[in-house]
């Protein structure tokens, strides 16, 4: 069952030259009807198309303020020495920046004097990449302040700069990380005020804070060997394909749902904190960034009351909007006494971003139990990311595995592992594992064919019966 509409959203004027609203297509698929239960959970897939209708390929420069911060040790100067001044040459015209090195304290290493900013030209590159072969890098003395002094020092800069991209590049070597307990609550401030990508050098570094900022910061976390140059410059790249900076989804329920909750799939996989709205209990506000041509994937998890309510009756349970775009998330409560009701076509694409996002959390919590020397948790959680990965025809997770274990049978998950696995491979491992951008038929399963319906097993082409448990797929 599922529900399509579509609208073209006009922008409103503005004194610069501001990209039109983008055509918005929006699709909610649900995976079947419900049993009855007072706390029962409700999950739809909601899928968000955008097209560009008519605005520039590229958002101007100056709708943008880029934070280039260096969160790097004196020993790894090297690391950087290259790169940043060939990235803040390649700059666009027009763009805002500034440059912070690393102390104690973020340091300001590019505009010098009172100036906070800078708006990139021919004069004022060539002058941020000079000072950049001297950027202040941490040394021996006081630890630095954590990621928390980044994420604070950034949104005070950027307070400052209201334009319709604001960013944060953080490369850092995880130097600055030991003893930062004031991440968490600093996150809470600056969401929705910039988004942040994480580059990840050097051996030393640890994945959970690193995911923690990409995730909260609607961002992402890489591990960069070499190139560090061309990745800043992708990532401001990719920042002027943004049509529209800010989009919320909004979720209006009705009474009897008590909880909601919004995680995007694809791109970008991440929980959405939801915002209520002032006077109206029942509707929730979740704040998306950075919408660029093309589609996003979400799973929209409500948990709702049955007490009151008709069975085999078709009920509204929520309304999803975005912008002026609207798709109902319709349901029935199914009589128990009653047989299973023949599962609607968008339950397949639910059940598949569940199993998406277990395939990624095996392989991740895999990784880390190896990291810890847990071998036999390892080899149960790469085992079953190797299941679900052969099932979905996921080749970059099944490349991961074999990074650190023979696949013996993928689709039965038995997975041997390797006597021996470089510690320094793990950390860029699991940062892919949590923050690598998914494709849409990742998203959606690539395997051709009927998939059972009672196990989910996929089958080929011509078959009429689950080679699993027998049940009949045509």
């Amino acid at each position: 069952m599922g529900t399509h509409l579509s609208r073209h959203m006009s922008g409103r004027p503005s004194g610069r030259t501001r990209p039109p609203r983008p055509d918005i297509q929006l699709r909610v698929e649900l995976g079947g009807d419900l049993r009855p239960h007072r706390s029962a959970k409700i999950e739809a897939h909601l899928r968000v198309d955008v097209t560009a209708g008519g605005a520039p390929a590229e958002l101007p420069a100056i709708e943008l303020a880029v934070i280039i911060a260096v969160d790097v040790a004196e020993p790894l100067r090297a690391a950087v020495r290259h790169a940043l001044p060939a990235a803040l040459r390649a700059l666009p015209d027009g763009i805002s920046f500034t440059v912070l090195g690393a102390g104690p304290e973020p340091v300001r290493c590019h505009p010098g004097g009172d100036a906070e900013w800078s708006v990139a030209d021919h004069r004022e590159k060539r002058r941020a990449a000079f000072a950049a072969g001297a950027i202040p890098l941490h040394r021996d003395g006081p630890r630095p302040a954590g990621y928390a002094a980044w994420a604070a020092t950034s949104r005070a800069l950027l307070a400052a700069r209201p334009l319709s991209v604001r960013h944060l590049l953080l490369i850092t070597d995880g130097s600055s990380a030991p003893g930062d307990t004031r991440l968490d609550d600093e996150l809470d401030l600056c969401a929705g005020h910039f988004t942040c990508d994480v580059f990840a050098v050097g051996a030393d570094w640890t994945p959970e804070p690193l995911l923690t900022l990409a995730e909260r910061l609607h961002g992402t976390a890489e591990f960069v060997d070499d190139g560090l140059g061309r990745a800043i410059t992708a990532a401001i790249q990719r920042l002027r394909r943004v049509h529209t900076p800010q989009l919320p989804i909004e979720v209006t329920v009705r009474p009897s749902v008590r909880q909601v909750a919004l995680n995007e799939k694809a791109p970008r996989p991440h929980r959405l904190g939801g915002l209520p709205q002032p006077g109206r209990p029942h509707r929730w506000s979740f704040p998306t960034y950075q919408w660029e041509e093309g589609g996003r994937d979400y799973l929209l998890t409500l948990v709702a009351d049955a007490d009151n309510d008709p069975l085999e009756t078709y009920l509204q349970f929520a309304m999803v909007s975005v912008g002026d775009v609207h798709a109902a998330v319709t349901a029935r409560w199914h009589r128990p006494d009653l047989p299973p009701p023949d599962l609607p076509a968008g339950a397949g694409s639910v059940r598949d971003q569940k199993s998406t996002t277990v395939m990624r959390e095996a392989l991740r919590r895999g990784l880390v139990a190896l990291g810890e020397e847990r071998r036999d948790v390892a080899r149960g959680h790469l085992g079953r990311a190797a299941r679900l990965a052969d099932r979905f025809g996921t080749d970059w997770v099944l490349d991961e595995i074999r990074a650190v274990a023979d696949i013996e049978d993928a689709p039965a998950g038995l997975v041997r592992l390797r006597p021996a696995v470089d510690a320094g491979t793990l950390g860029p491992m699991i940062l892919r594992a949590g923050s690598r951008p998914v494709t849409l038929t990742d998203a959606t399963g690539a395997r051709p064919g009927p998939r059972c319906g009672r196990c989910a097993t996929p089958a080929g082409g011509e078959a009429r019966y689950c080679v699993a448990c027998g049940e009949k797929l045509l």
